[in-house]
């Protein structure tokens, strides 16, 4: 039987993307009505300032407050433990109707979250043990989560101290870690292997320091962060050293994975719906056109054609990547290798679509819109820019090779931090 398409996903009146909610069914209506007015105001907030901050960069510390007192900082904690209990095609509906107007602080909301996922998949302690309490204080606190995971930085290192562990080093590449209560992070241990862990971002030792200068994504907050001497405890391990992780907690990359992809999509669909509306309002038709209205251009109209069918496309195969990971997370414990590994595979097919999808709409809109949409004014750039920096995250080459390697003889991707 079908379901009602989710409201949360539904634009403001009049948007080209209305279309791209059809895919995502399985959201609750309950929560769809209860958070769909919040999530408007907070959009058409961060919306009104949006080119502003995008050409000042910087900490959008008043626009994080906004994200904080909106409640979707709970959104994916269980409704047990106080929060919205919503599940995953919620929550990257919601990363994407932020990331249509301001994908810098839509990553960031999506990394918290990334990491509350990563309390519930992990098993250390800190997930096992502590679990409920940190998504519970998470829900009642309204604390907001930083990521200082990044796998492939090795500078942090961890001693044995005790009865817990000695952070020493630095990690790069931290998102929403300044201006954040908590940090997740992975140290390379004494010992061998590495750990996963958990610190207030204002313990002894921890310094978070304002030095990314990106030319996009300018407020992710995506900087350094420095430990000196920070003491992690044994209860705070979300993934003891030597421990294998199961299919499950390698889920939490796929996770990552369709957050991208979905601030992708966002980007693609801001940029289309921009572009279509600076057309319709203030472009001029071409004196070659025989046209009086830029929208009645044929040729304009064939590029537009074209270009959507780019999002369509990534809407589609990103849904089915969505409704995929969501029966694996149904499965819990019980999912397999290859159950985890074609998760993989479909959330590889919906980034490298999204990835095209956001880098060609962002560019190619101004040979639609023309010159004077290049004024700095309306801040169409940043689309591109977004987009430019953003894709560079992991090489959409290698999510090509595990998708032809599929194909040709079956073989999964290898559970990765990126696969």
């Amino acid at each position: 039987m079908n379901r009602p398409v989710d409201p949360v996903s539904v634009p403001a009146s009049g948007a080209t993307t209305d279309r791209s909610a059809a895919p995502y069914r399985d959201v609750e209506l309950d929560l769809a009505r209860a958070i769909g007015p919040v999530l408007d105001g907070l959009v058409e907030q961060l919306a009104a300032t949006a080119v502003r901050r995008d050409r000042e960069g910087g900490h959008a510390a008043e626009q994080r407050e906004l994200i904080r007192a909106s409640g979707l900082l709970a959104l994916t904690v269980p409704a047990a433990l106080g929060g919205l209990g919503g599940g995953v095609a919620a929550f990257f509906q919601v990363v994407r109707r932020l990331a249509r107007v301001d994908s810098a602080l839509a990553h960031v909301l999506g990394f918290h979250h990334l990491q509350l996922y990563g309390v519930s998949l992990y098993g250390g302690p800190a997930a096992t043990q502590h679990g409920a309490r940190h998504l519970r204080e998470t829900a009642e606190q309204r604390l907001f989560w930083g990521n200082a995971l990044n796998p492939a930085d090795t500078r942090l290192t961890a001693v044995r101290d005790g009865g817990g562990w000695r952070l020493d080093g630095v990690k790069s590449f931290c998102s929403g870690a300044l201006g954040s209560d908590r940090l997740t992070l992975s140290a390379a241990t004494d010992e061998g292997g590495f750990l996963i862990g958990i610190v207030p971002t204002r313990r002894d030792g921890v310094r978070v320091e304002q030095d990314w200068d990106a030319f996009g994504q300018r407020q992710t907050d995506s900087g350094t962060v420095r430990f000196d001497a920070v003491r992690l405890d044994d209860e705070e391990l979300l993934q003891v050293p030597g421990q294998g992780p199961t299919p499950r907690a390698t889920l939490r990359s796929q996770i990552a994975q369709l957050i991208m992809t979905h601030l992708y999509l966002g980007l693609a669909e801001g940029a289309f719906d921009e572009a279509r509306r600076y057309t319709a309002t203030r472009a001029r038709a071409w004196s070659a056109s025989g046209v009086g209205r830029a929208v009645d251009d044929p040729l304009i109209q064939h590029r537009y054609g074209d270009l959507w069918l780019k999002v369509r496309a990534a809407q589609s195969v990103a849904a089915d990547a969505v409704e995929r990971l969501r029966q694996a997370l149904d499965r819990g414990e019980a999912v397999t290798a290859r159950e985890r590994g074609e998760v993989a595979v479909a959330s590889a097919e919906a980034k490298v679509l999204a990835h095209r999808a956001s880098v060609e709409v962002s560019s190619q809109l101004f040979e639609l819109t023309g010159a004077r949409s290049t004024s700095a004014e309306f801040g169409l750039d940043r689309f591109w820019r977004n987009a430019r920096v953003h894709t560079l995250h992991d090489p959409v080459d290698y999510k090509l090779r595990d998708i032809g390697r599929f194909h040709l003889d079956g073989r999964i991707p290898d559970p990765t931090a990126y696969s």
